[in-house]
């Protein structure tokens, strides 16, 4: 990747070409939250416009932008609607996946995401597997490739998605591959049964595959913690969570610009004029300036990072990465969780009306952080600046081994 980026990739035009998509998009978020619609048809509109290549190299067609400006058209799209811009997490790292692999697989791949192809995932399971396994497997078909079949949890967006991407390993193996199967196959359920109290419509529940086939060219290795994979996905739900920062500074100056009733303890002045009022949506603002600010600093990291090349050492590129957006995972999540609670305090009473569900941003924000554990985060890094101990790429989760040693 270069260090500048053609015009057709720049934020300024992809912003441009999206806006109205985005905008479309929001006007339906709240009856959407309300009702618990999936949003099938919006995502349809991402595809038309071409979303889902923004980071498809120019060369096969598409827009060539950086990690950057992913992220800052995240961020947008996930103030408009925060469960639209999560489920599409998972396709756009499997865009990255596919540019680790060869000329062949790279031709093939990127030329269906380009022709509208969205990708889900299918990673984590429920059933007891143990830290770095899985219980889903690739036995040999007759044809030369594959038949897998498990079940998985947590595959967000994949009931939205053309194709998803099933960590699996192939039998009597330990080593584990990504199989690229197709939603609408016959062996493939997939249940929207999610019931976290936020992101309620990402699509986030089961999948099950029922020896479905997998061609052999369509298996490729899953790499641990070599490849910037592990924090681009993080970084994905860092833009998540300042999108939600921003809907709400933007749900928080529609409210009190509009308000027009007051308490005897108060000034005594219309909200968009109090002091007190605005010095909260000021603190709002601030929040969500810095959260907003930080998970672009790590995109540029990223960028930077990636920039370098895959010959360069680790420590130039991996954990140039890792530890920009481990350090956005720890600073992120309480700003936009605080910002969301204060929202609050911006209001009286009927700011909980369930018709206004402005709790959503609450729940969907502390939702969102729970995916990466902060603690564990913090503690990585501590040991990066303490020690210079590499960050820990998460790449597995599992049943912990009684009395294992870090």
């Amino acid at each position: 990747m270069g260090t500048t980026t053609p015009r057709g990739g720049s934020y300024a035009a992809l912003a441009e070409r999206f806006a109205p998509v985005f905008a479309r998009i929001a006007e339906g978020a709240l009856e959407r939250e309300l009702n618990r619609t999936l949003p099938f048809e919006q995502v349809g509109w991402l595809k038309e416009a071409g979303f889902g290549r923004i980071r498809v190299p120019a060369e096969y067609g598409g827009f060539g932008a950086s990690v950057e400006t992913l992220v800052r058209l995240l961020v947008d799209l996930s103030a408009a609607d925060s469960s639209v811009g999560h489920l599409l997490r998972s396709h756009f790292a499997f865009v990255e996946t596919i540019s680790l692999q060869d000329e062949a697989f790279r031709a093939r791949w990127f030329g269906r995401v380009v022709d509208g192809v969205i990708f889900g995932n299918a990673a984590t399971e429920r059933s007891g597997n143990a830290l770095g396994t899985v219980a889903t497997r690739l036995t040999p078909a007759a044809d030369g490739g594959w038949l897998l079949t498990g079940e998985k949890y947590y595959t967000t967006g994949t009931i939205f998605a053309d194709y998803v991407a099933v960590m699996a390993s192939p039998e009597g193996e330990a080593s584990r591959l990504y199989a690229i199967a197709p939603t609408r196959h016959a062996g493939v359920e997939i249940r929207d049964d999610w019931d976290g109290f936020g992101q309620q419509m990402t699509g986030t529940g089961t999948a099950v595959f029922r020896e479905v086939p997998i061609p052999a060219e369509d298996a490729v290795p899953r790499t641990e913690s070599t490849t910037h994979e592990p924090a681009f996905l993080q970084l994905m739900l860092l833009s998540v969570l300042a999108g939600i920062g921003k809907a709400v500074v933007a749900d928080a100056s529609a409210l009190v610009a509009k308000r027009t009733r007051t308490f005897s303890t108060g000034s005594g002045q219309l909200f968009r004029d109090d002091p007190l009022i605005l010095n909260l949506v000021g603190q709002l603002a601030g929040k969500s300036f810095a959260a907003e600010s930080s998970v672009l600093a790590a995109a540029r990291e990223l960028d930077a990072a990636l920039a370098l090349g895959p010959d360069a050492p680790a420590e130039d590129s991996y954990v140039r990465g890792a530890v920009a957006v481990d350090l956005a995972q720890v600073a992120v999540p309480p700003l936009v969780i605080d910002a969301a609670q204060q929202l609050f305090d911006t209001a009286g009473a009927s700011a909980v009306s369930k018709g206004k569900a402005l709790d959503r941003h609450w729940r969907d924000a502390r939702t969102v952080a729970t995916h990466n554990p902060v603690a564990f985060k913090a503690r990585g890094l501590g040991d990066w600046f303490v020690n210079g101990t590499p960050p820990i790429a998460l790449h597995s989760i599992g049943e912990a081994t009684v009395g294992a040693a870090h």
